[in-house]
């Protein structure tokens, strides 16, 4: 397992993580799957036996079921991992059981902390922008429990480019505690990311953990073209996220995993990780599995290594055209691009 610097903190991350969205099923996240304790722990072990150091939970998962989990399986070599959480989601039926305000964040991390049987959290993460919070409260609540102990690090997740560099700005104003990453959706059927939030942490030195990196399972080989969804997968039971928004260009992105995975003797989701990993500014993939196979398979993502051709090809089909302003700035900025600029305008303005 490789292990990478998570932006600009001193602590390293395995490059694969662990996400436990289906630890419990309860309610609508019984649609993504229903992992009970003891298959769970299984899997952990198994993240735990291939070097995976770090495990992503949130409040919200399963009303806090994935947490009580977690924990329990945790318990007793917590020294030897770090454990991922998050607030922000409705947590109760109460005017203040949501958001990013001071009460509804301290309130969200201590019921987590009991949840999870520990006294700090090593990565505590916002779940989702706030806009009618001030993020000055939110930052210096978020530095209170700094210092207080209770959490090491923190993050946000879902953020646009615009929100992360107002919360980076406002934290440096402030004098409070940054965030050192930022959880995103990224993959090579929405490639989004590309635009503000992968420039962003080149230049601000945020890591980027990754969810749902293979779009929800539409890029592990099971699903194709003109076919239904396989019985069983969270798509036939009516989860929709992430969005399909070019089916047509899904399958023949699938195709081509599909043919190099065949050439390669691989699965097709090994090689739609391998790809992200390979990418700028990623730090680490939050993976996830209902069985101990489809588990197993994920984890040799990190022995694959795809040819510059291979790439070129995964990078052909996912494309889609420069946004404004990034074509003009393709077209007439070229002479003097940062690192960050590169991330995004570099192969275009070759091409230009």
């Amino acid at each position: 397992m490789e292990y990478r610097q998570l932006g600009r903190s001193g602590i390293r991350v395995s490059a694969l993580s662990m996400g436990a969205l289906t630890f419990g099923g309860r309610g609508v996240f019984a649609k993504v799957g229903t992992t009970d304790p003891a298959a769970a722990a299984r899997q952990v072990d198994q993240a735990v036996d291939a070097g995976v150091n770090l495990f992503d939970t949130a409040d919200a998962y399963s009303g806090g079921a994935s947490e009580e989990i977690l924990g329990q399986i945790l318990k007793g070599r917590l020294d030897r991992v770090l454990i991922a959480t998050k607030a922000r989601m409705p947590t109760g039926n109460g005017p203040n059981d949501a958001g990013l305000s001071r009460h509804h964040l301290i309130t969200a991390c201590e019921a987590s902390l009991r949840r999870l049987g520990t006294d700090h959290i090593d990565l505590y993460q916002v779940h989702q922008w706030d806009g009618a919070t001030p993020l000055e409260e939110t930052l210096s609540a978020l530095d209170n429990l700094v210092r207080a102990g209770k959490i090491r690090y923190v993050g946000c997740s879902n953020y646009s480019g615009w929100h992360l560099m107002k919360a980076l700005a406002t934290a440096d104003r402030l004098g409070v505690t940054r965030f050192v990453s930022q959880q995103i959706y990224y993959s090579l059927q929405a490639r989004e990311a590309e635009h503000e939030l992968i420039p962003a942490a080149i230049d601000q030195g945020v890591g980027v953990l990754v969810w749902s990196p293979l779009a929800g399972g539409l890029l592990s080989g099971k699903y194709r073209r003109g076919e239904p969804a396989p019985e069983g997968s969270r798509r036939f039971a009516g989860w929709d996220e992430p969005p399909v928004r070019d089916e047509g260009q899904l399958y023949d992105i699938v195709d081509v995993l599909a043919q190099i995975a065949g050439d390669r003797g691989v699965s097709p989701a090994q090689v739609a990780l391998s790809w992200l990993l390979a990418r700028p500014a990623v730090t680490s993939l939050v993976i996830g599995a209902r069985t101990g196979e489809q588990l197993a398979d994920n984890l040799g993502a990190t022995d694959l290594v795809l040819a510059a051709d291979e790439r070129a090809r995964l990078d052909e089909v996912s494309g889609s055209p420069l946004p404004y302003p990034y074509w003009h700035q393709a077209k007439l900025a070229k002479d003097r691009l940062s690192p960050a600029d590169e991330a995004l305008l570099g192969h275009q303005t070759r091409m230009v």
